[in-house]
């Protein structure tokens, strides 16, 4: 099942090994960036928001505080949280929106958790969730922010005002207080992507990362500073075989991979890579209750980051370390290119998380860095144009159109042909081609991202 029907597809190493030091520093951004995550991460985001205000509230007594009749959970929302929260499916609850989302912080939601702060919700706990919404006890409004990324939550109870503040990243707090008082603060990044905080608070950025250092990074690291990265493939691919198993939203894994339908899908490699990965999207985006392994703040981009790299894996019986490391060039790669857009922006989030698994598959078939580059050339000449109209069960099908260019991408890497400077916006060097992308997506694409979410209120 090799691309090129090699002979040997053992990945070639760099010469460059990396020092000890640089390579914490790469590990320490995986790790902030890749971390597993229960439900799309904008409506989580606000259910951790929420829980952490309501166990400052409340004290411990949740229940009986909330359900009294002056309680109240008043959260205002940038437009991105808002257009990626109205149609997505909260896990085990049926129910699709913020709303619901907020209630389940309040009710159940454990800040420690973190991105999976819903995973101790109940029957009952949901039962009251919805008493809560159907209360009118929860209002969601719309900041009035510049941030792209902005949740703040506030939990009236018990005579008793919290407010958390997150930014910038989903799980990022910025500030707790209790009745007006400060209990907690943190720097949030300015509009440069710097802060007065250390690791946790860096963004992509600050790490300097280049194509060139990631490629060196990932075939070189040892592989038991790296092995954790496999957890990825134990959480998506719960989720991909889930959502085959079950009718999740628009069930397009499971359509690709009917057997009534091979005369048109086929049976090969890119229909079993696109239905695995639409699978796991379909799984997550309709409210299953497995959490993704994701990738800058996504589930649906860890998902599509890494999905086409264990479906080959998987096809070919790829070793653990083969694999660790084509995982971990793709991660890096989205969290690099990811780095110049931002969290959330009008582009697609799974353009990106594509050209990250194009360029894991590259890997896994024996392409070295030149491969790589032309890899992501050939998606930035694709479909960089896709835009995100909020995050939603309909995110499964763009996912697979991701998985698809992803594969062509890598064929064509490999067989020798990339986009060049000639083609639109791809540049002769690599790194100017990511910036390209992170100006249309954040800056040129800002006008469509304001007209979409006006579109989708308006329904």
């Amino acid at each position: 099942m090799h691309l090129l029907q090699m002979t040997d597809t053992m990945i070639k190493r760099s010469d460059n090994c990396l020092a000890p030091e640089r390579r914490k520093e790469i590990i320490e951004l995986i790790r902030k960036e890749v971390k597993p995550a229960l439900g799309c991460t904008e409506p989580i985001a606000v259910a951790l928001a929420v829980a952490k205000s309501a166990e400052t509230a409340c004290n411990g007594n949740r229940h009986e505080m909330l359900m009294r009749p002056d309680s109240k959970l008043k959260v205002a929302v940038s437009g991105n949280i808002l257009k990626n929260g109205m149609g997505v499916g909260i896990p085990g609850t049926g129910m699709v929106g913020l709303h619901i989302a907020a209630a389940l912080g309040a009710v159940c939601g454990k800040s420690e958790y973190g991105l999976e702060v819903l995973k101790d919700l109940t029957p009952a706990t949901i039962e009251e969730a919805k008493k809560l919404t159907e209360g009118g006890k929860v209002e969601i409004l719309l900041a009035q922010t510049d941030k792209k990324l902005y949740v703040e939550a506030s939990v009236i109870a018990g005579g008793h005002t919290a407010t958390t503040r997150i930014e910038d990243d989903h799980d990022h707090i910025t500030e707790v207080t209790l009745d007006g008082k400060p209990l907690h603060q943190a720097s949030a990044k300015d509009n440069k992507g710097t802060t007065n905080e250390a690791a946790e608070g860096k963004t992509t950025l600050d790490y300097h990362l280049t194509v060139k250092e990631i490629y060196d990074f990932a075939t070189t690291v040892p592989y038991d500073e790296i092995s954790f990265i496999l957890e990825s493939r134990k959480l998506n691919l719960a989720l991909a075989e889930d959502g085959l198993k079950h009718s999740y939203g628009l069930k397009v894994g499971r359509t690709i991979l009917d057997s009534k339908l091979k005369p048109v899908f086929g049976d090969d490699f890119l229909s079993f890579a696109m239905a695995m990965t639409a699978a796991a999207s379909d799984a997550r985006m309709a409210g299953c209750t497995l959490p993704a392994m994701s990738n800058s703040g996504s589930g649906n981009q860890g998902i599509t980051v890494t999905m086409p790299v264990i479906a080959y894996s998987l096809k070919n019986d790829t070793d653990d370390e083969t694999l660790a490391r084509a995982l971990t060039l793709s991660h890096l790669i989205a969290i690099h290119i990811k780095g110049y857009l931002g969290k959330l922006s009008a582009l697609c989030g799974c353009v990106i998380a594509s050209t990250g698994s194009s360029c894991g598959l590259v890997l896994l078939n024996g392409g070295g860095y030149e491969e790589i580059c032309s890899a992501i050339k050939n998606m930035i000449g694709n479909i960089t144009g896709m835009v995100c109209d909020g995050a939603k069960v309909g995110c499964a099908m763009k996912v697979a159109s991701g998985v698809s260019s992803s594969i062509q991408s890598a064929v064509l890497a490999l067989n020798g042909i990339s986009a060049t400077e000639h083609d639109g916006i791809i540049d002769k060097d690599i790194e100017k081609t990511i910036r390209n992308v992170g100006r249309i997506g954040s800056v040129g694409m800002q006008r469509a991202d304001n007209m979409i979410l006006d579109i989708m209120v308006c329904k």
